[in-house]
């Protein structure tokens, strides 16, 4: 991946070449974002306020289930809901992310092959968005077709990219497995630790390199032992190593310096600051996190109903007589929830190196 000078960029949702410029930048300097799932204003304005107080850019991203969430579990029609809510989420991150200061790389989290009318979908939209306002909707999206054999994980990966990369929208691939699940995509741990589909290949990394970068802009979760979710220690064993390696397996086939891919790191949860900090060595520029901040905002809110027992079963206090209503208020525990996200990232922020580094102009 080639360096420059370290850029200025506007604030607000990057895409196309400003997109690349944030992970360039991740990549040269040592850092990586978080990348944080999100499922309504709460949580995307929780991560908006942790990113400006962090003076760091952030990663929002969505799964399948979290966009049908935001549209509402009202709405029968799922296939609509993913696509309407992930538009709609991506509309509210464009309309307030400038205000606060950072850049934010948007994106879609693991679709698998039954998930690839959402992404095309999604497509189309950013299409008309680009028309209406020469920006597409979303920085990336990512296509998990890792359970799959290579040739047609990477075959799917390029008719998807032929698409995006005119666009201004990058990929997000996946290849070696991720351990756990998320949102009804990932796979048990039946063999234990040591299981061989979590860890990838250096020539899978490759090829798949090779093919795909020529058609636009690729970023790759390459897999080193890495789950979904917190098990108990022991049961995981990541092996950053591995992301070495495959940086080195390109380098030398291709000559584009040290690190030329732009890596991701998949089940961020739970994962020890040592092995966070060797990833991020690598050339990890993104790492996602979503079961620690599910349990910040459950952690939180469940720590006020248990304050506030009578709020939470009465509108009128039977021990005084006087309304609860300014205790029970949503927008009294839905802000605890959010200052307990907000909390969470900057741990994250600053273990992955990005406080303080914001690449958005003043």
């Amino acid at each position: 991946m080639a360096h420059s000078a370290r850029p200025s960029l506007p604030p607000g949702v990057v895409t196309g070449e400003n997109y690349r410029k944030l992970v360039a930048t991740c990549c040269s300097e040592g850092y990586a974002l978080p990348a944080v799932n999100v499922v309504g204003t709460d949580s995307i304005n929780a991560v908006l306020e942790a990113a400006a107080r962090n003076r760091s850019d952030v990663i929002i991203q969505m799964s399948n289930g979290g966009a049908r969430f935001y549209a509402g579990e009202g709405m029968k029609d799922q296939h609509r809901a993913r696509v309407l809510g992930a538009v709609a989420a991506a509309r509210h991150v464009h309309t307030l992310a400038a205000a606060y200061g950072v850049c934010v790389i948007l994106h879609t989290d693991h679709a698998d092959r039954k998930l690839l009318p959402w992404v095309s979908d999604l497509i189309d939209e950013s299409e008309a968005a680009v028309h209406a306002t020469g920006q597409p909707l979303f920085s990336s999206h990512m296509i998990d077709l890792s359970a799959e054999p290579l040739d047609d994980n990477i075959a799917e990966c390029a008719r998807f990219l032929r698409r995006m990369a005119p666009l201004g929208i990058g990929l997000e691939i996946e290849l070696g497995v991720t351990g756990g699940e998320e949102d009804g995509i990932g796979h048990d741990l039946d063999d234990g630790a040591d299981n061989a589909h979590l860890y990838t290949q250096p020539a899978d990394v490759l090829r798949a390199y090779n093919e795909l970068s020529p058609l636009g802009f690729v970023t790759i979760a390459a897999s080193f032992g890495n789950v979904h979710g917190v098990y108990a220690p022991g049961n995981v064993k990541l092996r950053p190593e591995i992301l070495l390696h495959s940086q080195q397996a390109v380098s030398e086939a291709t000559g584009q310096g040290e690190r030329p891919l732009a890596l991701v790191f998949h089940g961020g949860s739970g994962s020890e600051q040592r092995q966070i900090a060797e990833a991020v060595s690598y050339g990890v520029f993104k790492m996602n996190i979503d079961t620690d901040i599910q349990f910040a905002f459950a952690e939180g809110v469940g720590g006020y109903v248990l304050e506030n027992p009578e709020a939470f079963r009465h509108q009128i206090s039977p021990s005084t007589g006087k309304p609860l209503k300014k205790i029970y208020d949503p927008r009294k525990w839905l802000r605890v929830g959010e200052n307990s996200i907000v909390s969470r990232l900057d741990q994250t922020f600053a273990d992955l190196g990005a406080t303080g580094r914001t690449v958005a102009s003043s």
